[in-house]
């Protein structure tokens, strides 16, 4: 009977053990930015209803490798960078690629002038100088280059950049300006030998250039500012013709990404690029833009892109709140509807419920999120670093960015949105693999990814008037967590050893 007992007594002890371990909470930290005034700050309470939704995180349903975040090198940052004191330079710079702050990894820079440049200008001015002898990046080396140095300087696992073409100078198109035209067939073979120079110019000063997008917006604009425009057959019959034997000639390797622009038309231009292995050779993926809609993230094209090409890159080159002028130091703004963008005044009506009043941090991740869980690996904001009034900018067609300052006072503020892009670039690191989840909450957006180090890392976004409580499954292991109303929230997973 004694031993009965004994044999009784183990078995218990082994079930409860065994409850237990089904019950292991999750190794996890959190942050969260908020409408409340939270700006990325760590979370460690929660105050949960017994009754939360479950959300499983799923590692073992795998999509794509991610590239990267991050932003771009303009001029228009670059020299607003140098009105201000040192501090504040570095302050800026390391918020955006140091161990502390944002770690951006994928990064665009403009090749020649674009909207945010101070002036029109080319790396070749010189009319008819077919072989480029006056090729030069002088226009460079007081503004973006120092800029992406000391980015590099920052940032402890470096980062990639991208660059892009707004136009070919005046001289090489058919209708002599900056602005609309073609590039003339004549010049197609100098204008292939340009980006290679360009390649070659800034390896000489310490940097690399890890690929290229054919052309800003290649669908264009006659009446703004610095463009050139292509039809999808144009784009791929230069690059498999011109600018893909070019650099390979030269010996460069750099990814090739096609088309550049808005994702309504990605269809038609994915079915030019990758129609056949001749036309899709040198095309290492396809970039994007979100400015066909504040709201939409047209899911339906990023899977075809994706579906066409599987292969290839999907990256989203360039986004912005743009038409309208940022306001300082007023975090509420960003997560106002009323901070709206361009569309909802001037876009044609049948477009006008693509374009709703719609609050800046949601847009910005609700994109993101929503283009991750599509196939998109790499998301590129636009200005880093803008004043006051939205610029400088040529054009004066104003914007907002992450980080304004105010160069007369040497003042700095960190806008809700730099905390949005933190939120994903941070611990979301280059390589991670996204992942699988089921999500029984509709009103709650998210996106999951592994990263290398079998981290796993969930953004949460929570667009509610209320609080919501979830539990996060993880294998065997859970944790009940809340979210604060009108708010972003990262989730990191240490590896799990169970």
């Amino acid at each position: 009977m004694k031993q009965f007992n004994q044999t009784i007594y183990i078995l218990i002890i082994s079930l409860l053990i065994s409850s237990c371990s089904t019950k292991q909470q999750l190794d996890l930290e959190v942050y969260e930015t908020s409408a409340a005034g939270k700006n990325w700050s760590s979370v460690t309470e929660f105050n949960v209803d017994a009754d939360a939704p479950v959300i499983k995180i799923l590692p073992e349903q795998q999509f794509q490798k991610i590239t990267g975040f991050g932003g771009s090198f303009t001029e228009a940052s670059a020299s607003l960078l140098n009105t201000l004191s040192l501090e504040n330079r570095k302050k800026i710079i390391d918020a955006y690629f140091g161990d502390d702050g944002a770690k951006y990894s994928l990064t665009r820079t403009h090749m020649n002038s674009c909207d945010f440049s101070l002036s029109n200008y080319s790396y070749a001015p010189k009319e008819g100088d077919r072989d480029l002898e006056s090729f030069s990046v002088e226009e460079d080396r007081e503004d973006i280059i120092p800029f992406i140095k000391e980015a590099m300087a920052s940032s402890s696992e470096g980062f990639k950049i991208l660059a892009s073409p707004w136009t070919a100078p005046p001289w090489m198109k058919d209708n002599k300006d900056w602005r609309g035209g073609k590039l003339l067939p004549e010049y197609r073979d100098t204008w292939a030998l340009f980006f290679s120079k360009y390649l070659a110019a800034y390896k000489q000063e310490g940097i690399d250039i890890w690929g290229f997008t054919v052309e800003n917006e290649p669908l264009g604009n006659d009446n703004n500012w610095e463009s050139m425009h292509f039809t999808p057959e144009e784009m791929t019959d230069f690059v498999k013709e011109f600018l893909g034997p070019q650099l390979e000639k030269d010996g460069h390797d750099v990814k090739i990404l096609g088309y550049d622009q808005n994702r309504e038309h990605l269809e038609e231009w994915v079915d030019e690029m990758y129609r056949n292995e001749e036309t899709s050779r040198y095309f290492d993926g396809t970039a994007i833009h979100w400015y066909a809609s504040t709201y939409e993230v047209f899911p339906d094209a990023l899977q075809y892109a994706h579906n066409k090409a599987p292969e290839k890159y999907l990256i989203q080159s360039e986004a912005c709140v743009d038409a309208e002028i940022p306001k300082w130091q007023d975090d509420q703004w960003y997560w106002s509807k009323e901070a709206t963008d361009w569309g909802w005044d001037w876009a044609p009506e049948k477009d006008k419920p693509l374009h709703p009043k719609y609050a800046p941090v949601y847009r910005y991740a609700r994109d993101i999120i929503g283009c991750m869980n599509n196939w998109v690996d790499g998301w590129i904001d636009w200005n880093m670093v803008l004043d006051t009034q939205g610029g400088p900018n040529w054009f004066k067609n104003w914007c907002v960015a992450p980080v304004i300052v105010d160069p007369e006072k040497d003042e700095v503020y960190f806008t809700p949105i730099y905390y949005t892009l933190k939120h994903f670039s941070r611990y979301i690191r280059p390589g991670a693999v996204r992942i699988g989840f089921e999500n029984p909450d509709d009103a709650l957006l998210l996106t999951a990814a592994k990263n290398p180090d079998g981290s796993i890392v969930v953004v949460a976004l929570n667009q509610e008037m209320e609080a919501r409580d979830f539990e996060l499954n993880l294998g065997e292991s859970s944790q009940k967590l809340s979210i604060d109303a009108q708010a972003i929230q990262t989730i990191i997973i240490k590896e799990q050893t169970n």
